[in-house]
């Protein structure tokens, strides 16, 4: 037995849920947050222990929990009344895969359960009419009958006449001969009121009549979004019903009852999608079985954004993504020992690309575990007999989301049982990779002391080389030809730079756990780029190092430094940082790392400590800049305007113009640089500014002050 709490200011109240199995561990103290109320509600599980029933007990139950959702989700008299009939209508089994039972001061209210038992609209059991305190006195007369005023006062009742049920929550002051207020300011009895608008006669003239409210929407709780809070509900939410037009469908039931039930459809929603986790749990097989990840975590990676829950795949996916990245880089730099850059770049792409993957999870049948859309619990299925609580129907989906799963997937094995996990993972997929830890072998035949200064570098590094020769490597251009040294630095900076972006991922990912998806990209794209490290190099020093016999590389490095030279004491993190510099310095810091990386045993650590020196300070929310294209785009989007870029190239320099056309106002800059992306942040920046200095000249003529 698992009782749900919940903790907000209306205390709900509790709710028994009995099923036939331990559900494990997964579930016990397990909580999560539903949305959408005055605060957001935080729902805990919790194992109670066993309860006994009987085959009358549980065909009860069973009718109970069909009635009061059927109700809540429906608000439909004919379509109630018929789900019930055909639930009443079936065997008499006690077979049922789970039971919600309602909680009265700690103890199953069975009397709710039994009453909702009966057929409706007809309660034939007289004792189930009356309360034995009062049974004599305070007899009400509604549309089935005579009833106790006390099972009346908690109730659900149903009116014919429209159709509608309402929650009861006392008697009125008024019966059928009082005024009633009509929006018009006019005033009529509500006799006359219900003889003209239904054509019916109210006989019990003297019954007072009943406040009531319509039944409390059952939405999505699951969606995390901002709602306003409920305001109070006006006098002219309570609706005031004559009993005779009343037929009794379920009490007594508390409106706190009624309000707990309304979270229900969401709730075993999410039960539901962590069987369906633990689910895919045992379906990966016994290599997987080793490694205790909770369903929850497995849930996250299949629960895309567009369900708008609490949690998405999308953290877990740019964590899986540079892991994935990063173990199959390291295969094919062991393996393929002779190949260069290129080719190894592009079978690197043939296993990791969305085809690749999305191909790997169709052959193991994890495309249906993947929650694509929002929950709606108006086509949720009520429990009941055979209801299937597992259902896992094929869905449509784009590669590129059936890819992302996968990545969100290694996230999840990688952050909650390490790196053999995911690369288990992967292996279970059927990827053919391995994941080497073995120290590669190196036939040294120069001694790198006699090219580069090899103990200023391991100082400036705070690394002692093993191999100098790695080092050496790490600095060589592929324009420097001289006989007997080191292969240019290509193949090291192929494997650095899958080492480094792993590296700050999932340091940024641990750092700043409370960070959204969003944010965490940033981090990454700010600090995981080119233009940072060839920042990073220079401020170092590193470009100093750099073995090359290009007199146009040397050129340019000499230009931009003496133009730029006081532009380097501040960080390597940002867009502007070593925007335009050549792209060698930036290579250059990622074959180092590689070089660290080989040398150190393949230690990550390692690496982290020897570059976050050179890398420092490192980018934190705080100091995160935007970039300038991402914010342009999201400035015209805010305001409906149209951007358009146009690139051309011309010896090798990227030109590209930045166009925003408002309305009456066309904002351009063009800018150049040696890679397109870069003179696209700088044209970008250029038109932002403009737009916004204009946007301020606008509020400030209509005397607003903009911040």
């Amino acid at each position: 037995m698992v009782s749900l709490e919940g903790c907000s200011k209306t205390t709900p109240a509790e709710i028994v849920l009995a099923v036939k199995c331990d559900m494990g561990s997964d579930f016990i103290s397990n909580s999560f947050k539903l949305w959408g109320v005055q605060d957001y509600l935080s729902f805990t599980m919790r194992y109670v222990g066993i309860i006994h029933l009987n085959q009358e007990q549980v065909i009860a139950a069973r009718r109970f929990q069909t009635t009061i959702l059927s109700l809540l989700i429906s608000n439909d008299l004919s379509e109630v009344s018929n789900y019930i009939k055909n639930l009443l209508e079936m065997p008499a089994s006690p077979g049922a895969v789970y039971l919600l039972l309602p909680v009265v001061s700690g103890k199953i209210d069975w009397r709710s359960i039994k009453f909702s038992a009966s057929e409706m609209p007809e309660a034939t059991n007289m004792d189930m009419r009356h309360c034995y305190p009062c049974k004599d006195t305070g007899i009400v007369q509604t549309k089935d009958g005579t009833f106790c005023s006390c099972m009346l006062r908690n109730s659900i009742v149903c009116t014919p006449h429209n159709g509608m049920f309402y929650a009861v929550c006392g008697f009125l002051d008024l019966n059928a001969n009082s005024l009633l207020h009509r929006s018009d300011g006019s005033f009529l009895s509500y006799k006359t009121y219900f003889k003209e608008r239904y054509n019916l006669d109210l006989r019990c003239e003297d019954q007072a009549l009943l406040e009531a409210r319509k039944l409390v929407e059952v939405r999505n709780f699951l969606h995390k979004c901002n709602y306003k809070k409920e305001k109070e509900r006006s006098g002219k939410s309570v609706v005031e019903l004559p009993p005779e037009l009343c037929i009794v469908v379920m009490s007594p039931m508390s409106a706190i009852t009624l309000r707990s039930f309304t979270f229900i459809p969401s709730i075993m929603y999410r039960i539901q999608c962590m069987l369906l986790s633990m689910n895919l749990k045992m379906q990966l097989g016994p290599s997987m079985q080793q490694f205790d990840i909770p369903a929850l975590k497995i849930l996250e990676a299949l629960t895309t954004k567009n369900c708008q829950e609490e949690f998405s795949q999308e953290s877990l996916e740019t964590l899986g993504d540079s892991f994935l990245k990063y173990i199959t880089t390291q295969h094919f730099f062991v393996k393929y020992k002779h190949q260069h850059e290129g080719m190894l770049t592009k079978m690197k792409k043939n296993v990791i690309s969305n085809a690749a993957l999305c191909q790997l999870a169709c052959s193991n049948n994890l495309v249906g575990y993947i929650r694509s859309e929002a929950f709606n619990p108006k086509t949720w299925i009520v429990p009941g007999v055979g209801y299937d609580i597992c259902d896992r129907s094929l869905r449509k989906l784009k590669s590129k989301r059936i890819a992302d799963s996968v990545e969100a997937l290694i996230g999840a094995y990688l952050s909650t049982a390490g790196e053999q996990a995911a690369y288990i993972f992967l292996k279970s997929l059927g990827m053919d990779i391995e994941f080497h830890k073995m120290p590669i072998e190196r036939v040294i035949t120069i001694k790198a002391e006699e090219f580069i200064n090899v103990k200023s570098l391991e100082l400036l590094l705070d690394y002692s080389f093993n191999d100098p020769s790695l080092l050496m490597e790490a600095l060589t251009h592929g324009s420097y030809q001289i006989a007997g040294t080191t292969p240019c630095y290509q193949r090291l900076e192929f494997l650095g730079d899958a080492v480094l972006d792993h590296i700050f991922t999932d340091y940024f990912y641990h750092q700043y756990p409370e960070c959204t998806p969003e944010l965490l990209t940033d981090l990454r794209s700010a600090s995981v780029n080119n233009s940072c490290y060839a920042h990073a190099a220079v401020k170092a020093g590193l470009h100093k190092h750099v073995l090359h016999s290009s007199s146009a590389l040397h050129k340019r490095m000499a230009d931009y430094l003496d133009k730029f030279e006081q532009s380097f004491s501040g960080p390597s993190h940002g867009w502007e940082a070593g925007i335009s510099l050549p792209k060698v310095l930036g290579d250059v810091v990622e074959s180092i790392a590689g070089a660290i990386y080989i040398d150190a045993k393949h230690d990550k650590g390692v690496v982290w400590r020897s570059m976050k020196r050179i890398l420092e300070p490192l980018v934190t929310p705080d100091t995160l800049q935007n970039d300038p294209v991402k914010e342009l785009q999201e400035f015209c989007d805010s305001k409906g305007y149209t951007l358009e870029y146009t690139v051309t190239r011309d010896n090798g320099v990227s030109s590209v113009v930045a166009e925003v056309r408002t309305e009456g106002t066309t904002y351009k800059a063009t800018r150049t640089g040696f890679s397109k992306l870069d003179a696209k942040k700088l044209a970008a920046s250029s038109v932002l500014r403009d737009l916004k200095a204009a946007d301020t000249k606008q509020y400030s003529a209509n005397g607003i002050s903009c911040t």
